[in-house]
């Protein structure tokens, strides 16, 4: 390629020369060009060359690319395959595994009859056990009359039993069942009957007494004495006189012995020592029998102690002193307080809602026995 070809109109002359003729040779300039021409040719030709052989070799080298990347594809494609024909190979294990159609049928219909039967179930225990908790609250009911009737029987407490039968009827409220129309009707005349009924406030009672208790001890001085008011003859005399000395005598005497020339009034022995501590103790002492008497209910014995109180006072101190006279008054005020009330009974209510009771839980166990053998039935049926 790198050979060039001469021009046909150089060649024919030589052909067509005679073979004697004269040769004529190039000037040399033209031979230089041509010379220079043709090595650009060549040059050209050259880089042609190079750049289809670059083409070509990046050519290849992108063919092997290629190859090289659909090769790892077909490598990955053929894990794939061989993944998924183990999972094959696993399916079809545990479809053999599985059972028939028929079995499988069967055992649905099993199921079914299972959840059917577990239902029932659950509705007949949700009955019984709804059923037990109305027969608690009515229990309970029950129990809290029982209190009322003995808190009024034992202690007369109005408030606490009212409290008590409110609670009972507000859980025959609860049950909305016509049958305990008559229950709920006792109670409710009860209700009113305590209603009606007033407390009496045995606390305060208890508390007043206690204050008169505490006012006991200063009633009256131990041993009152004669006080100089200046009408004694010890000033009237003078020092060294023999009437000194028989003034002195009377002012000592005048301490213990008084005289009083008012025979109209009521004389009495005047309590000093040990004689006014044991009327002050026979004093405390009716006034905390009457405290006793109060929290208890006890009329007759709050009577008999404010009495004892009231005779203590008239018969060992002197009426005219404010103290006593406050006490002697205040005495016969608590004396005509109330300390027991007429309760109701509460006899005939506690018997209707027992007999309430008793007809509930008869109709109960008449309802649940027609329903205790198709239970039985059932769970024979599931058993197989």
């Amino acid at each position: 390629m790198s050979e060039t070809a001469l021009p046909k109109d150089d060649v024919r002359p030589v052909l067509d020369a005679p073979a004697d003729a004269p040769v004529e040779t190039a000037p040399p300039a033209v031979e230089q060009h041509r010379g220079n021409g043709l090595a650009i040719v060549a040059l050209l030709l050259g880089a042609a060359g190079v750049a289809v052989g670059g083409w070509g070799v990046w050519q290849v080298r992108h063919l092997q690319a290629n190859n090289q990347q659909q090769l790892s594809q077909l490598q990955a494609l053929n894990d794939q395959a061989q993944s998924l024909k183990l999972n094959e190979q696993r399916l079809t294990a545990r479809l053999e595994q599985m059972p028939a159609a028929e079995e499988l049928d069967a055992r649905s219909r099993l199921v079914t009859q299972l959840q059917g039967d577990q239902q029932r179930l659950n509705q007949r225990l949700e009955t019984v056990l709804g059923a037990s908790r109305k027969d608690w609250r009515l229990a309970e009911a029950e129990h809290l009359l029982r209190l009322a009737s003995l808190r009024l029987s034992a202690l007369q407490d109005i408030s606490s039993a009212q409290a008590l039968v409110q609670g009972a009827d507000e859980i025959l409220r609860e049950q909305n069942d016509p049958g305990a129309f008559a229950a709920r009707e006792q109670v409710a005349k009860t209700l009113v009957a305590l209603r009606s009924t007033e407390q009496p406030d045995r606390t305060g009672l208890f508390l007043r007494l206690g204050a008169l208790r505490d006012q006991v001890i200063n009633l009256t001085e131990l041993a009152p004495e004669y006080k100089d008011r200046g009408e004694s003859l010890l000033g009237l005399t003078a020092d060294g006189d023999g009437a000194s000395r028989w003034a002195q005598w009377w002012d000592q005497i005048s301490r213990y012995i008084r005289i009083d020339f008012s025979a109209d009034k009521n004389v009495r022995p005047l309590l000093a020592g040990q004689s006014l501590s044991q009327v002050r103790l026979a004093l405390s002492l009716a006034l905390e029998q009457a405290q006793w008497a109060a929290l208890n209910g006890q009329a007759t014995v709050y009577t008999q102690a404010l009495a004892e109180a009231r005779d203590v006072l008239k018969g060992n101190f002197n009426p005219d002193n404010p103290q006593s006279k406050i006490m002697l008054e205040q005495v016969v005020e608590l004396s005509k307080q109330p300390v027991t009330v007429v309760t109701p009974d509460l006899t005939g209510t506690l018997s209707t809602v027992q007999a309430y009771l008793e007809r509930r839980n008869v109709n109960a166990e008449d309802s649940v026995k027609p329903l205790a053998k198709p239970a039985a039935n059932t769970m024979q049926e599931a058993t197989p």
